[in-house]
């Protein structure tokens, strides 16, 4: 299984000179097997445009799994040359929640945007993906429901039968104040989600004491990402959904030490 970061920052993108180094596109990670092109995307953030150019001029044949609707994940969806043209499949699955076209079409659509999702080129098909194990393109993929602010959310689990992922983004404790580190008790579907993967990419937007004050963001400290994936026994740590105002340089302030889990870097390829 190959795994790459083609967006790693949280709530909007960023650009300039000082976010250079780790990257200023929002949530997009692609995974693909045996050296191919990727068949699955977890999110569609500003990075899956990043992901369009570089399969060009190939179309994109697989499926897109969205943890939530929030516009940092959403956003690249009609800026996907790869998927927005007649030869592309591209099936887009979003946590069930009523018709997910129409779910969709309330914010990529007049008068928000000039097209619907329906207007994409391409086979294009929508649905809700409901909580459980699945089979898709050929993965194991198991989506449960964590906590996070504003609207039904996933986390993802992810296996070729060798290797296995998990991605929670978006993510944060039930409540500020309490658990082992004093950042939140860890919660049932995230530990199962992160049970022993070889990955764990999860949401580390803010610092503790950043934390404090914006708990009910439904985000994540960076140290209990860490103690997260410490308690689940994930073999590598990634912190992931870096705050927009985190710079190259307090990002580089902020990295833990080696061995513990490191800092998720636009454009970084796993190979597991």
């Amino acid at each position: 299984m190959q795994v790459r970061l083609w967006g790693v920052r949280g709530s909007r993108p960023t650009a300039g000179p000082e976010y250079v180094r780790y990257g200023g596109d929002t949530s997009c990670v692609a995974i693909s097997r045996g050296g191919g092109p990727p068949s699955i995307v977890l999110d569609a953030g500003t990075g899956l445009s990043r992901l369009g150019a570089e399969l060009a001029p190939a179309p994109f044949d697989g499926t897109i799994l969205l943890t939530h609707l929030h516009w940092d994940h959403v956003y690249g969806i009609p800026f996907f040359p790869a998927g927005d043209r007649p030869d592309a499949r591209v099936d887009l699955r979003i946590p069930a929640q009523g018709d997910a076209e129409a779910v969709l079409a309330g914010s990529m659509g007049p008068p928000h945007f000039p097209i619907r999702p329906s207007q994409l080129r391409g086979r294009w098909t929508f649905a809700g993906l409901e909580a459980g194990a699945h089979v898709i393109e050929g993965f194991t993929v198991l989506a449960l429901d964590i906590p996070h602010a504003g609207g039904r959310t996933f986390g993802y689990r992810v296996s070729d039968g060798r290797a296995s992922i998990a991605y929670l983004p978006d993510h944060g404790p039930v409540a500020f104040g309490a658990g082992p580190r004093g950042l939140g008790y860890y919660h049932e579907a995230a530990r199962e989600l992160a049970e022993g993967v070889d990955l764990l990419i999860h949401d580390a937007q803010y610092t503790t004491e950043e934390f404090a004050e914006r708990s009910h963001y439904g985000h994540s400290a960076i140290d209990y990402a860490i103690g997260l994936g410490e308690e689940a026994g994930a073999r590598r740590v990634v912190l992931f959904h870096h705050d927009p105002d985190h710079t190259d340089d307090v990002l580089d302030g902020l990295a833990p030490p080696p061995g513990r889990a490191e800092l998720a870097v636009q454009g970084s390829v796993f190979l597991l």
